[in-house]
């Protein structure tokens, strides 16, 4: 990871850093620690994380984190906050009114290409939902549900017109993550059995095509 240059800010009050409008180099160091720390809580988890493997993945000393944030939970709470906005963009593209299979088999694509680009992302929402969702229950009831809850209806419509073979909506979203971040989630098991990553991601946009569009043909 690129180690941030030049002389890092002095350590100060933190309230008063965090009332003013922040300079570049604020904003920098802050974008700095939550990247260090989206590598570790990835890795650890949260309660395996501390603010000294933050700090040393961030190239700063603790007292500089200290200056940001007021402890490792808000780090993780920031960092949670910033993911729940990526993490519902893929199902709320799925178009109402588009061609329900096309529609479907593209949310498997974001969501297989998020699991690829974003696997820390990932692992961060898997880690935090296994610990039941301590800090993120509000995100999952306020904004996850309401948007299942819709395009779940979306999909009985499709159903109901005879556009898809009927399944359970709220299942086939279900198997949709499940097979999808699992390259994420299970990354280093999945590049120990298949090392060629070219070879795993094609093959798995392959598989995950032909599994979902006969699940789906009337």
């Amino acid at each position: 990871m690129r180690k941030p240059s030049g002389r890092l800010f002095a350590v100060t009050d933190s309230a008063s850093a965090k009332t003013k409008a922040p300079s570049r180099i604020q904003q920098r160091n802050r974008s700095v620690i939550l990247d260090a720390a989206l590598e570790v809580f990835s890795s650890e988890g949260y309660r395996g994380a501390t603010l000294d493997q933050i700090a040393k993945q961030a190239g700063l000393s603790k007292p500089n984190i200290l200056y940001y944030f007021n402890g490792k939970e808000e780090i993780h709470v920031t960092l949670l906050n910033q993911l729940m906005t990526t993490w519902l963009d893929p199902l709320k593209e799925m178009n109402p009114n588009g061609d329900p299979i096309k529609e479907i088999i593209g949310y498997v694509h974001r969501k297989l290409d998020m699991a690829i680009e974003l696997p820390r992302e990932s692992r961060l929402f898997a880690n935090e939902i296994l610990q039941g969702a301590p800090r993120m229950g509000p995100h999952l009831t306020a904004g996850l549900k309401p948007l299942f809850d819709e395009q779940t209806a979306v999909i009985t419509r499709w159903m109901d017109s005879g556009k898809i073979a009927r399944s359970d909506p709220a299942h086939l979203l279900f198997s949709i993550w499940a097979t999808t971040q699992h390259y994420a989630d299970f990354a280093a098991q999945a590049e120990v059995l298949l090392p060629d990553s070219n070879a795993r991601e094609q093959g798995a946009r392959v598989f995950l095509d032909q599994i979902f569009t006969k699940l789906l043909t009337p």
